[in-house]
């Protein structure tokens, strides 16, 4: 059937160029900076192999159900449920999926450019020497002026939002693509020269044992309060979430780029490729950070601080550490960058689909939105830094604005649209309909992807849902 719609948007020139654009949108700020402390905080290599599994068991079915869908319907994600609804006999009720979906990307987008423009300062900051034998108080005031000025936030997230619908103003194949194919291999050479660098400079077989040797001890035991052991599962339910919320699933991104992806491509084979490229990839950022980290006898699981005190500091007391830093704020920016062009597609697809405007005027109407709405993360870091919209209920008591938005957008927004997008493929769809997509005929593979995404996907995302939430606890 999809073979019968053609998108008005165009479609990408080739798989391999698919494949640079959903690991592109995969390949995020997640990888770089998320999975290297999560790692970090959960034990090393234990965490590693169950995130592994995760991936298999949650992020490659969904995202095979998503390219799916996208590509059967040809439209962006609020046009395609419609569609696809009306196709199965079922209520339009479906599109509201879309709705999230572009609702989520824009909401992320909002405060994902402000985090983006830190690394693109951090580049301007690095390069100038900024860090070169500074010390730790100096790094960590570095940080703390950026993000105490509403005007130097602004003025970096104005840039980077630029940057961003610049990009997605030019189309698919003259924006999307072009950019991809110019920046994601550039991520991965900066990634490898950064792995090298690490080698030679940092404590590289010490990160590797941590990487790759299993502790699965330190993955289910942890220490309250009072230095008492217990047994936990959340090691676990992190690497559950973090499964699904690295591929890019629930915001319509994937389904959007699915729905510009040529007829005859396999989506079970590029959706494998595009987990494994966006796997290496969190695993080499691991293995370029974790050997300076350990060669600078600091600790792995620092949280989010790792990247913008930690990294900075450990790069400025090494040889030739200016150059590699600068490298790994550009490797940052790249990462981020390309994931920030698959936010808001949905959104300008959808306002060319039903407005009739140009893509240039969607580009510009949505970045200016994502930007205003930008502006309350900005402050939030600020000036509105001790507004608790929600300090009356115990589980918000400490959230500002940005922080509330961010669990919204993570922990509610984006484990529904997954599920909904697992519910749909195999329980709404024909069984006719999504064989024909996928093309699998009715062999094994097809049974097995039926199979997961039927019954064990929408569990383990039901969990991780539940878990969040604080509805369920696994301790």
């Amino acid at each position: 059937m999809s073979g019968q719609r053609e998108s008005i948007h165009g479609q990408w020139s080739s798989r391999g160029a698919f494949i640079l654009a959903a690991t592109g949108s995969a390949v995020g700020l997640g990888n770089i900076w998320k999975f290297p402390y999560i790692t970090g905080e959960n034990g090393g290599g234990a965490f590693v192999l169950v995130y592994l599994a995760c991936i298999a068991i949650i992020g490659v079915p969904i995202m095979m159900a998503e390219i799916m869908l996208g590509r059967r319907g040809r439209q962006s994600p609020i046009n395609t449920m419609h569609t696809l609804a009306i196709e199965a006999g079922h209520s339009t009720n479906w599109q509201y999926l879309g709705w999230l979906g572009v609702a989520a990307g824009f909401l992320i987008l909002s405060y994902y450019s402000v985090i983006a423009g830190w690394a693109v300062a951090y580049v301007v900051r690095a390069a100038s020497g900024t860090f070169t034998n500074a010390s730790v108080e100096v790094v960590k005031n570095v940080f703390i002026q950026l993000v105490s000025d509403p005007e130097k936030l602004i003025a970096w997230h104005s840039l980077f939002m630029l940057m961003t619908m610049f990009v997605v103003a030019r189309g698919v194949q003259g924006g999307l693509e072009k950019a991809v194919r110019l920046m994601m291999p550039a991520l991965f050479v900066i990634l490898v020269l950064l792995v090298g660098y690490s080698m030679q400079n940092g404590a590289f077989a010490k990160a590797v044992d941590f990487l790759f040797k299993p502790d699965f001890h330190a993955l289910f035991y942890h220490l309250d309060g009072h230095g008492k052991e217990y047994f936990s599962w959340n090691g676990v339910l992190i690497a559950m979430g973090h499964a699904f919320f690295t591929l890019s699933l629930g915001m319509g991104a994937i389904m959007v780029y699915g729905s510009y992806l040529p007829n005859g491509t396999s989506i079970a084979q590029t959706t494998f490729v595009i987990a494994l490229a966006d796997t290496v990839v969190a695993l080499l950022a691991g293995l370029a950070i974790f050997p300076i980290v350990f060669a600078n006898n600091l600790e792995p699981d620092s949280g989010p601080g790792l990247i913008f005190n930690t990294l900075p500091f450990a790069f400025g007391h090494m040889e030739g550490g200016t150059l590699f830093g600068v490298l790994f704020f550009i490797l940052l920016t790249f990462a981020a960058w390309t994931s920030s062009i698959s936010l808001v597609e949905p959104a300008v697809a959808w306002l060319v689909e039903n407005i009739g405007i140009s893509r240039v005027r969607a580009a510009v109407i949505t970045g200016l939105g994502c930007w205003a709405a930008g502006l309350v993360t900005i402050f939030s870091f600020n000036v509105w830094s001790d507004i608790k919209p929600l300090s009356g209920i115990k589980i918000f008591k400490d959230k500002t604005i940005f922080d509330l938005l961010d669990y919204l957008t993570a922990n509610i927004m984006l484990p529904l649209g997954g599920l909904l997008i697992a519910i749909f493929a195999v329980w709404i769809m024909s069984r006719e309909a999504s064989m024909e997509e996928l093309d699998m005929g009715n062999r094994f593979g097809y049974k097995l992807w039926r199979f997961l995404v039927r019954y064990i996907t929408p569990v383990a995302v039901m969990i991780v849902f539940l878990n969040v939430l604080g509805i369920i606890s696994l301790k």
